[in-house]
């Protein structure tokens, strides 16, 4: 059993990860926060010690950490006895993370795709650009890798799993939708990174349609959709790393994501685009300072992490799936259903970040107990997704399923 976790970041997810870990330190043993900005990891366990929720004796520490700093990141993680590292942090940080991990013999989680950050937008499929390039280097070295633990990607990939294994002989199409019907109440705000939000959507919109790849501009195409709880709701084809894994892992012909926004983004995003304030691309001032334009729209748009007190409304996320069983065709939609208020209530996060956060911890408890501890680098898809989405259930995500006038709370003993 592999026990200690080191949680690397220290934003709105990385929270979560933090109190979820804390509320399930009898499992997880010592706790460890670590980031470039060490009072940001202090409020944290400082939130944490707020709410009382440590389950057991043991560690809660923070740490100064650049963890693109490969050497450094491999010495605290020996000198923390972490055996299982918790990667939300920056995008742009997941190799050197891996690094230390394949290292240092420990686990690695992490809820999104590595990304460069002088490049926008890679040739698909996104993960054999610098993910599935290291499976022999995690396989040599025995080391448990799980990509993308978050939910989309992450719950909605064990999704699409579920639909193949138990509800389908053949699917045709997947859709993830994924629908923020909550209201922050600020002017214009991210519930993510803002640089790292961005970039999804300044390049091509990628998605996997007739066994191809095929690219479309952000906002091209839209479609609503009747969702339970939060109703009828405009997404747009979006590019997302799960379409870049279910496409090649699941051997389904047709897999797309769906991102709701509301016309207000829209517009404020396009005027930041036209302008070139999107662009990762440095300029020079009249002053003769070089600055990056898209670092400097997210110094000013506030912080992902504030914007949890007054979020109202709730999220639904899940998968489509259409196909035929025993001979007829089929669609179910699984899903799951978060509120803002209550995730804030619970961790002091809003609602984005607690789906995000909370199945991270799932999969570090599945690690730490064995089940997932598969010595090797594995996308969601690939794991069983049972003990992980009724793990979840347990943890405050629970799973629903959707099919024709059936709409039902799925538990899995």
């Amino acid at each position: 059993m592999k026990k200690h976790a080191l949680i690397i970041g220290a934003g709105g997810v990385a929270k979560v990860v933090a109190h979820k870990c804390a509320q399930n330190n009898h499992i997880l043993g010592d706790i460890h926060i670590a980031s470039r900005t060490l009072e940001k990891c202090e409020a944290i366990i400082a939130s944490i010690r707020e709410k009382n929720v440590l389950n057991a004796e043991g560690k809660l520490e923070a740490h100064q950490l650049d963890a693109l700093d490969t050497a450094a990141t491999e010495d605290l993680i020996r000198r923390t006895g972490a055996q299982i590292v918790i990667n939300v942090g920056s995008a742009f940080v997941n190799m050197s993370v891996l690094s230390a991990c394949i290292a240092t013999g420990a686990a690695y989680i992490d809820t999104a795709i590595h990304e460069d950050p002088a490049k926008v937008c890679e040739a698909p499929p996104w993960y054999e650009n610098y993910e599935w390039k290291r499976r022999e280097e995690c396989a040599a070295a025995n080391v448990t890798a799980v990509l993308g633990a978050g939910f989309d990607p992450g719950v909605v990939n064990a999704y699409a799993r579920l639909a193949k294994d138990d509800y389908f002989d053949l699917i045709d199409s997947l859709d993830i939708i994924d629908i923020n019907a909550g209201s922050h109440g600020r002017y214009f705000a991210t519930n993510f990174d803002p640089e790292i939000n961005f970039r999804e959507f300044t390049g091509q919109v990628w998605s996997w349609q007739e066994e191809k790849w095929t690219s479309n501009r952000m906002f091209e195409v839209g479609q609503e959709w009747e969702l339970p709880v939060v109703g009828r709701q405009k997404a747009y084809l979006t590019g997302h790393d799960e379409v870049h894994s279910l496409s090649q892992l699941l051997d389904i012909p047709n897999v797309r994501f769906w991102m709701g926004f509301g016309d207000h983004y829209i517009n404020v995003f396009n005027v930041l685009k036209n302008l070139g304030l999107l662009s990762e691309k440095p300029v020079t001032t009249a002053e003769g300072v070089d600055v990056v334009p898209l670092k400097v729209v997210k110094a000013v748009l506030p912080d992902p992490s504030s914007l949890a007190d007054g979020y109202t409304g709730k999220t639904c996320i899940g998968t489509l799936a259409k196909g035929v069983k025993d001979g007829r065709e089929r669609e179910i939609f699984i899903y799951n259903v978060a509120d803002h208020e209550e995730a804030c209530e619970e961790v002091g996060s809003q609602g984005i970040s607690y789906t995000a956060g909370v199945p991270a911890v799932a999969a570090a408890i599945l690690v730490a107990t064995g089940r997932w501890d598969v010595g090797r680098m594995a996308n969601v898809e690939e794991l069983p997704p049972r003990p992980f989405l009724g793990l979840l259930g347990q943890l405050g995500l629970s799973t629903h399923l959707s099919e024709g006038c059936d709409d039902r709370i799925l538990l899995f003993p």
